[in-house]
């Protein structure tokens, strides 16, 4: 089976199940800024979740694109991946683990054809206070996995949220597929790392609401949130030991291939990789530098680029791998296509600049050999080979070959203790970055929302049409929005833009929010951003008689309490982009 008939059997079984189908999201969220990608896709239906109306109903089925980067360093194995796409689908206060737990059962038998007899499940153990999930067991015997082949695993392996520190959370249920691997153990079960088992889908149930003081509330209307990755479907369907060997990534490892000197299988799944998940970035506007979303596609083409040199691929064929890229992800996502221009400019900039820094890189080596020869020395010591690999973008094995060609050897063992300290700050980073949950509903980042209307309105009526949304990120503190501009905006014409914002909030304007079809929000002159993410009913925000945008909120319900606006910066993001950073004093 193909990956796109996957995707399309998933969601018209759903549909036929009377799930309405939404649209993918961007993999950078929107107005959320405790996560820097879309990793689930239950990400932007957080609000619906929480409880808010969703104008498409009650049960929804998508896929959507996900970048998930703890695991960077993984990528190379059988299965990790940076970007990877997830089918999902929800009930939201509508059906619940009766109806979720057999549906995917049914998929799976009836659609898939999967041996059923190499199918495991989980469930919630239970603990203080929270009753071992009884309910789900007994309704996946029902469906028909005996007894033996259901686990129950503790918290840690089989609960879900909240995101945050409060909110909607509950136990899960995970469905593992038998590799036919040898058991590791006696105790080698679904949680065992041993590669026996493979997760392939997981269903939540979200019943509880969890409070400050760590007590847990039924929820009026618990909600399922169900995620099964494609890549590893497909892996599994085609009998396939690695995701790498599928036909998502087939083409493309082979025009590698073809294109190196000395290919190896770990580069050449690495290039393959970071080079994909790069490309989604940038459609969704990211763009390589040394903070957040930036950082993250920088790292990825820089270490993508160091392992074409190590396999002897010429940089200037970058354009005809590229090519190939566009051509294997074109059929499931026609966005590739019609980007490649934009895609090929930034990373052939990006690779140049790096180049660069790699003839920097040299030339530090050589500082660094020389100093080790004053010294007597005959090894490099930890401290230099990880300040080659931090800064310079140098890998160990980089720094070893030049040092064997210089009659040296490198302290592998003081880099490896250096480089886990690292992984350890970097893994601390990143959970402190998405410690918050997902998007904050507070009523600051509720009044920096409904700003960003009146801001995106007040640029183009002094800058003109053009000036339209490229992306926003809002905290509690501050709000941060990028619009399309080819050139500096003037202070004169910021002047005139915050004053504008301010007098709309001078004037306590009313917002009222309106569901209607998509065709019917562009006739009443509704202004829409991303529309290929849009379903087939929207809800369209109204400030006064000053801005209409079709949006999913949350809102103000007056702009007369919003604050002062003030523009404290505006600065250029990319070619023909600019930002404005601004607060509610």
């Amino acid at each position: 089976m193909r990956a796109y008939e996957l995707r399309r059997k998933y969601i018209e079984f759903f549909k036929a199940h009377g799930h309405k189908e939404i649209p993918s999201a961007p993999v950078v969220p929107e107005n959320d800024p405790t996560v820097l990608f879309t990793t689930a896709g239950m990400h932007p239906l957080v609000p619906y979740l929480l409880g808010e109306p969703h104008p498409q109903g009650k049960r929804l089925t998508d896929y959507q694109k996900c970048i998930r980067t703890g695991d960077i360093d993984d990528v190379g194995d059988n299965s990790h991946l940076t970007f990877f796409e997830m089918l999902g689908n929800w009930s939201l206060g509508d059906y619940f683990k009766n109806e979720s737990i057999h549906m995917s059962y049914e998929f799976l038998s009836k659609e898939l054809g999967f041996d059923m007899n190499r199918i495991s499940v989980t469930v919630f153990a239970g603990e203080e206070g929270i009753p071992r999930d009884d309910e789900a067991a007994r309704i996946w015997e029902e469906a028909g996995i005996p007894r033996e082949r259901i686990y129950y695993c503790s918290r840690e392996h089989n609960w879900w949220g909240p995101a945050g520190e409060t909110g909607p959370c509950g136990p899960d249920t995970e469905i593992f597929f038998d590799t036919g691997k040898e058991k590791c153990g006696p105790n080698c079960d679904p949680t065992c790392s041993c590669g026996k088992y493979l997760e392939i889908w997981n269903n939540v149930f979200m019943q509880y609401n969890k409070q400050k003081d760590g007590s847990l509330i039924p929820l009026e209307h618990p909600n399922v949130d169900t995620g099964l990755g494609l890549e590893r479907v497909i892996g599994l369907l085609e009998g396939k030991k690695s995701v790498y060997e599928t036909e998502l990534f087939s083409d493309i490892i082979a025009k590698i291939e073809e294109l190196s000197t000395e290919p190896n299988e770990v580069s050449c799944r690495i290039i393959a990789d970071h080079i994909r998940t790069s490309i989604f970035m940038i459609i969704d506007g990211v763009r390589p530098s040394n903070v957040e979303q930036g950082y993250i596609l920088r790292r990825l083409l820089r270490r993508a680029i160091r392992h074409m040199r190590k396999i002897g691929f010429d940089p200037s064929n970058m354009p005809t791998l590229l090519e190939t890229f566009i051509t294997t992800l074109e059929e499931m996502y026609p966005e590739t296509r019609a980007n490649k221009d934009t895609v090929v400019a930034v990373i052939e900039e990006e690779k140049n600049k790096f180049l660069k820094t790699l003839e920097n890189g040299e030339k530090e080596f050589a500082k660094n050999v020389q100093r080790a020869k004053n010294e007597g020395k005959t090894k490099l010591d930890g401290e230099a080979v990880f300040h080659l690999y931090d800064t310079f973008g140098f890998p160990p094995e980089m720094t070893a070959e030049l040092a064997k060609e210089n009659n040296f050897e490198i302290d592998m063992d003081g880099f490896q203790e250096l480089f886990k300290k690292h992984q350890e700050l970097s893994r601390a980073g990143a959970e402190q970055k998405f410690k918050g949950g997902l998007a904050d509903h507070s009523e600051k980042t509720t009044a920096y929302h409904t700003a960003t209307h009146l801001l995106h309105k007040a640029l183009q009526i002094v800058l003109g049409e053009h000036a339209t949304q490229k992306g926003s990120n809002l905290t509690a503190e501050r709000l941060r929005f990028d619009f399309a501009h080819p050139q500096k905006v003037t202070p004169e014409e910021l002047q005139k833009v915050e004053d504008l914002v301010n007098e709309q909030i001078q004037r306590d304007l009313v917002v009222t929010c309106e569901e209607m079809t998509l065709e019917e929000a562009k006739a009443s002159g509704a202004t829409g951003l991303f529309e290929n993410k849009y379903g087939d009913k929207v809800k369209v925000y109204t400030i006064g008689d000053f801005s209409k945008e079709i949006c999913g909120g949350p809102h103000v319900e007056r702009t007369g309490n919003m604050g002062h606006f003030k523009i404290k910066k505006e600065e250029a993001v990319s070619s023909g982009v600019r930002r404005i950073k601004a607060i509610l004093e």
